[in-house]
């Protein structure tokens, strides 16, 4: 995809995804809040423009086709020192969620999001000084649910692999079938506590 070169010493928004309607639909969303977006399917576009662009701010998925996003946060704030990145994913998992951020990241969401969470995440504190390590996950309060947990230990052996899921089920100790039957579905939701 082509895209005009910025003028005016405007940086824009890279969008980094392989699928083709949320890119369409987020575009869209985001260029009607003012922001000068441009797009990448795969890891080598995004590569690309943003040394072409020097992009301001980057949303980024976690899955891409083969790729892992993770990877390429840390490339990315190499080619653009003060890239602001936001990480999406259609799994919340906190093990992915601090890799993200020990990797570069700024904030992390979970799909399906709206514009305005995207415009929300990647604009707070953007002036202000960064967060420290301790602020960046709160640790739930209430001990989490066998199914949960047993999510959040796939999520962090499938990081440590950096998403490579035979290895993953080789750690384990499971068939490959059945590590992807487990990460089709969606993680175990967990009740806010509302009293303590």
């Amino acid at each position: 995809m082509n895209h005009p070169i910025p003028t005016g010493g405007t940086r824009p928004l890279l969008i980094v995804d392989d699928d083709a309607t949320f890119v369409r639909v987020l575009t869209r969303a985001l260029t009607s809040r003012g922001f000068e977006v441009i797009t990448a399917g795969n890891a080598d576009e995004a590569r690309t423009l943003s040394q072409r662009h020097q992009p301001r701010h980057c949303v980024l998925d976690l899955k891409l086709g083969e790729e892992n996003g993770l990877r390429l946060i840390p490339e990315l704030r190499e080619l653009v020192p003060d890239v602001r990145i936001l990480l999406l994913t259609g799994y919340a998992s906190i093990a992915t969620a601090v890799e993200a951020i020990k990797r570069g990241a700024h904030d992390y969401l979970a799909k399906p999001v709206d514009a305005d969470a995207v415009v929300r995440a990647l604009l707070e504190g953007s002036d202000a000084v960064p967060q420290g390590e301790d602020e960046v996950i709160d640790a739930p309060e209430a001990p989490l649910a066998l199914r949960r947990l047993e999510w959040e230990h796939i999520q962090r052996v499938l990081t440590e692999c950096d998403g490579n899921i035979s290895e993953t089920a080789r750690r384990l100790g499971m068939h490959r079938r059945t590590l992807q039957r487990k990460l089709s579905k969606h993680p175990v939701r967990e009740r806010p506590n509302q009293g303590s």
